[in-house]
């Protein structure tokens, strides 16, 4: 199989920027809280969705690590600390995946777990999308109606309308918008060496309660989801890879100054949603992010500042609802827990969705519970 088939140019153009309502959020939020290098960031997550499509051969995502990001925000965790939560949970996804503990794990999930995980993240990247549209809400309605009418148009794709023509509308309502100011040259990354008090807040902050949602999302539930969308072409795609991929771009990439990334269904379905069938999508947004880390440093965050939450709301909204799949049985019990696990996972997190569905459905298969 090649890397790009060529027929789908024009879908895989649309849905390299499927995912950017998740990814853009969190990588602002971030370098501008926690005084990261842009470049760095930019640069790194570039080389990394290029590696990636390289090696999947699918638009398998690559997106900032949610619960860190949070962290970088509500307990401030520094440039330092973050790169030790992101070399940790690096280990620990290659020690899970090349000691096959990774594959124990996915044989005791059942289908209502992982079912129930996947319609919780939709649920709640589809709120998350909301929110961001009522920051600005007639812009966030406007994008979300034209979208609705070419969510299935191949002449207009919905994510590149929106994403071009909800800037534009914004700078029609805003007129005291301005350009961003950029700055050519060539910018590397810096080099960022935790030390050994570094690692305790990175554990206890990032990495402990990163890692259930990065099993259940990034490994779990995107090996399922991957092999339900390209049932031939996933072969790649397995949960032991996923791992691989984390842990090894984690270890690389986080001494190198980016916020610890993941994989993850919700972005694989975002890309999805917009086009995306092969790794030139996620090959093309790669070589976009390097491009502005490399040529245009610090001022090419700008370039992504301008693009309005509302915008990006919108297509987060639409790929979340992708993700919103009931899971099919006529057992009263794997409803039970589809339900419990969808609950949790909005209300609390994925990870804590995980640790409860599991034994709850053996005790429930084996008539210790009834429901």
């Amino acid at each position: 199989m090649t890397l790009w088939e060529g027929k789908t140019l024009g879908g895989d153009l649309a849905g390299s920027i499927g995912d950017l309502g998740t990814f853009l959020p969190f990588v602002i939020g971030a370098i501008t809280l926690a005084h990261l290098d842009a470049t760095s960031v930019l640069v790194m997550y570039g080389l990394i969705y290029i590696g990636t499509a390289w090696f999947y051969r699918l638009p398998v995502p690559v997106q900032p690590m949610k619960v860190i990001g949070a962290a970088i925000i509500v307990q401030n965790l520094n440039a330092a600390e973050i790169a030790a939560s992101g070399i940790l949970i690096g280990v620990i996804l290659l020690f899970i995946g090349f000691t096959g503990i990774v594959d124990k794990l996915a044989r005791i999930t059942p289908l209502s777990v992982t079912m129930g995980i996947q319609s919780g993240l939709g649920i709640s990247l589809a709120i998350l999308g909301i929110k961001m549209i009522r920051s600005e809400l007639l812009l966030g309605t406007i994008v979300m109606l034209v979208m609705l009418f070419l969510l299935n148009s191949k002449r207009f794709p919905a994510s590149i309308v929106a994403l071009v023509g909800g800037t534009a509308l914004a700078f029609y309502i805003h007129p005291d918008m301005t350009l961003p100011s950029l700055h050519l040259g060539i910018n590397l990354p810096h080099p960022v060496w935790p030390a050994w008090h570094d690692y305790y807040r990175g554990f206890l902050m990032g990495c402990l309660p990163q890692f259930p949602l990065t099993l259940t999302n990034s490994v779990l539930v995107t090996t399922v989801l991957a092999h339900n969308l390209f049932p031939d072409k996933s072969c790649r795609v397995t949960n032991k890879n996923l791992c691989f991929s984390l842990g090894v771009g984690n270890l690389i990439a986080s001494p190198l100054g980016i916020i610890p990334m993941c994989h993850g269904s919700g972005g694989l379905a975002a890309h999805y949603r917009f086009g995306a069938r092969t790794a030139f999508s996620t090959a093309f947004i790669g070589l976009i992010l390097l491009f502005i880390g490399l040529f245009l440093g610090s001022s090419g965050l700008q370039v992504l500042q301008i693009i309005p939450s509302a915008v990006l709301g919108g297509m987060l909204f639409y790929s979340g609802l992708d993700l919103i799949k009931p899971v099919k049985s006529e057992q009263k019990s794997d409803i039970f827990v589809f339900a419990v696990v969808v609950v949790l996972s909005v209300a609390v997190n994925p990870g804590i969705g995980f640790l409860v569905g599991v034994p709850l459905i053996y005790l429930l298969h084996k008539e210790w519970l009834i429901v």
